[in-house]
């Protein structure tokens, strides 16, 4: 590596902060301490002293590694003689997650370094990845059979609140474009003390495998083979920009408020099908289902008939069908009573309203709230009555409002528009005679009066 290329780094450097603006005003480091960030440290200190930017380093300690203590006091001690402000977090792994340790930990760093950027006011966070990270990135959704989404690589710049746990912050890689060869010259050249995390040479993690065995053997078959992935993850960036447009386009013509209307999605391709789910998926901040499984969805959806109650169970939420539309919904856990094949045979709780403003029924899922109405149920009646929630049983009867009949709980329902799902879910208020309220449709008008004087409007809040 010539001096020659070395001023060809920092002038990268330069370039991606200076068309930051405004935006690198307060930055921070994510510093490892190791070759890469401890390179990128030295630049940002640099381009921080010449226009006078507010600059900070934090470092995530995992506690992975028996040396992580000494990792630490290194960066710290790295930071003092710059004079940079340097914080530090520790982080533990949720062994529970499933993940990996490679995830878990990738994803505890990044939610680490969120939360040191929002309390030291930081709004660009610089980290390290340069072209060889590039080309593993690319590589390995390769190897995972990823689409335009995953072959894009790394952007040079992009928002990720999901990951860093962060809405306001701004994440760059200065150095993408700048190779290992490059940063080690640079290191070199101007004497940057640095640490060597052991876990990089573990062949049992994938991107080592890769970095170790696989890219040696590319670099000597194909030279210059990383620049090429970069054009190609440049190349997946354009095309999935293209999807994304096209995928915004019809999901506003298939969406109806918060669902979607399966007759439009219908006229759609199978391909343009697919990319509107997996858009809308994104839009939820949902994992993106695999290939297999949105196909299975998708012949579900299409060939049911428009009044099946479709179930589908998604890792993060249930995809369901109602009416020929197509609704997201959480995954809540199961309360007494409210499977929606069968009515609730279980004893309501009683209880007795004493003026409070609200109840929790935590066994019905959520909030009785009294609200104080020009309609409603008179205060000193309702605190005489013997009352229980309970979910309902089958041939209750409501009557909303004087000019109209009295009639089951279901074609209420019905008439509302309210999913099968969510009708198991919320419960009713009744005496030993009569049901007073049913949440999500109203009170019976029967007890309900406007007569001068303050009244009580029953309301529930599901948790």
């Amino acid at each position: 590596m010539s001096k020659q290329q070395i001023p060809t780094l920092a002038s990268t450097f330069v370039q991606t902060l200076d068309a930051m603006g405004q935006g690198a005003a307060r930055m921070a480091v994510a510093l490892s301490g190791g070759l890469d960030s401890s390179a990128l440290l030295h630049l940002a200190h640099a381009w921080a002293q010449e226009h006078g930017a507010a600059l900070h380093a934090f470092h995530v300690h995992h506690g992975l590694s028996p040396n992580a203590d000494a990792w630490q006091a290194h960066c710290e001690q790295a930071c003092a003689a710059l004079g940079v402000p340097f914080a530090a977090r520790r982080v533990q792994l949720d062994p529970a997650a499933g993940t990996g340790t490679e995830a878990a930990a990738r994803k505890a760093r990044y939610a680490a370094l969120g939360g040191m950027c929002r309390e030291h006011g930081v709004t660009l966070l610089l980290t390290a990845h340069h072209l060889d990270d590039q080309a593993e990135t690319v590589l390995l959704q390769l190897l995972r059979g990823s689409g335009p989404a995953g072959l894009s690589g790394m952007d040079a710049a992009n928002a990720a609140p999901g990951l860093l746990d962060n809405d306001t912050l701004l994440m760059a890689r200065p150095l993408l474009s700048a190779s290992r060869p490059q940063l080690e010259a640079y290191v070199a050249e101007h004497g940057i003390a640095y640490v060597n995390d052991e876990s990089n040479s573990d062949p049992r993690f994938a991107r080592n495998a890769l970095r170790h065995q696989v890219m040696p053997a590319l670099a000597q078959a194909f030279p210059g083979f990383q620049q090429r992935f970069a054009r190609s993850a440049a190349h997946a960036q354009s095309a999935q920009r293209l999807l994304t447009e096209i995928a915004q386009q019809d999901l506003a013509a298939c969406l109806d408020g918060d669902c979607i209307d399966i007759g439009h999605l219908r006229q759609l391709s199978l391909d343009r099908s697919y990319n509107l789910l997996r858009h809308w998926f994104g839009t939820r901040q949902l994992r993106m289902p695999s290939t297999a499984w949105l196909s299975e969805m998708v012949t579900q959806l299409l060939e049911a008939r428009y009044d099946a109650q479709l179930l589908v169970t998604h890792p993060d939420c249930h995809v369901r069908r109602h009416r020929d539309r197509l609704y997201l919904t959480p995954k809540l856990a199961d309360l007494p009573g409210t499977r929606e094949d069968q009515f609730d045979q279980s004893p309501g709780q009683d209880f007795v309203w004493q003026g409070e403003a609200s109840q929790a029924f935590p066994a019905y899922g959520g909030v009785l709230h009294f609200d104080r109405a020009d309609q409603g149920f008179a205060p000193d009646w309702l605190r005489a009555q013997a009352l229980v929630i309970e979910f309902r049983r089958g041939g209750e009867r409501l009557k909303l409002a004087p000019n109209r009949s009295t009639r089951p709980l279901k074609y209420h329902y019905q008439e509302c528009g309210i999913p099968a799902w969510e009708r198991g879910r919320l419960p009713v208020v009744r005496t030993a005679a009569d049901v007073l309220y049913a949440a999500g449709l109203g009170m019976d008008c029967r007890h309900v009066s406007d007569e001068a004087g303050q009244r009580i409007a029953l309301r529930w809040e599901s948790v």
